[in-house]
């Protein structure tokens, strides 16, 4: 069983929310709530849910307190946040508060499904923006090609949803180098956290689809 929490003001908008989720996971089950103070009951009565699915301006809560609330409370709860808004500014703050994805209200429902399916094996996703595409784009590796082979083996780790104690395991190093590596990765990528750092790794990745290398 999966267990499903949306938490947005706008009725029909949860009503097809939940179609579109019970219909992408048959085994799905989906709870819903239309202020803060629910929210904060929803996330208690299931703090092992598969997903969170959070709209910011839910009645009740002030700019990203309630998000701030639910991350402090509940760190091991995936969080996706819904909005009406493709902001990047909207984005990269919701990242510094440790969200595993960003999702448009304006999506289909195919990218809808890529993007929950992606946060639910363990992955972060945000929107692919058209400022990113096009002969002008960026290299895709022009963030990544400073990183040493050990510290993309490590970010790729961590981007799979791997623990330190994991990553030291497998990569036969002490947690604490798998720390300082990741120190080292996001001083290179100009993120502040894991979540940042495995978000912009998926950006560059939808950017590399896009790129046209210069003739």
């Amino acid at each position: 069983m999966l267990v499903f929490l949306i938490a947005d003001d706008h009725p029909l908008f949860r009503e097809a929310l939940c179609a579109m989720i019970v219909r992408m996971f048959p085994r799905a089950v989906v709870h819903e709530a239309d202020h803060v103070s629910k929210l904060y009951g929803l996330v208690d009565a299931w703090p092992d849910a598969a997903l969170l699915l959070l709209n910011l301006n839910l009645p009740g809560g002030a700019g990203y307190g309630p998000l701030a609330h639910v991350r402090d409370r509940h760190p091991q709860l995936p969080i996706i946040i819904l909005s009406a808004r493709d902001d990047p500014v909207l984005m990269r703050r919701s990242m510094d508060h440790g969200v595993q994805g960003f999702i448009p209200k304006s999506i289909d429902a195919a990218t809808l499904g890529d993007a929950l399916r992606h946060v639910l094996g363990g992955g972060a996703w945000l929107p692919e923006r058209s400022d990113t595409a096009g002969s002008d784009a960026a290299p895709p590796t022009a963030s990544t090609r400073d990183l040493t082979p050990q510290q993309f083996r490590v970010l790729q780790m961590v981007a799979a949803g791997l623990l330190n104690k994991q990553i030291a395991h497998e990569l036969h190093v002490s947690e604490a180098t798998v720390k300082s590596h990741m120190t080292a990765v996001m001083r290179k990528l100009s993120v502040t956290n894991r979540t940042q750092a495995v978000l912009m790794t998926e950006r560059l990745r939808m950017r590399a689809r896009h790129y046209t290398p210069p003739r």
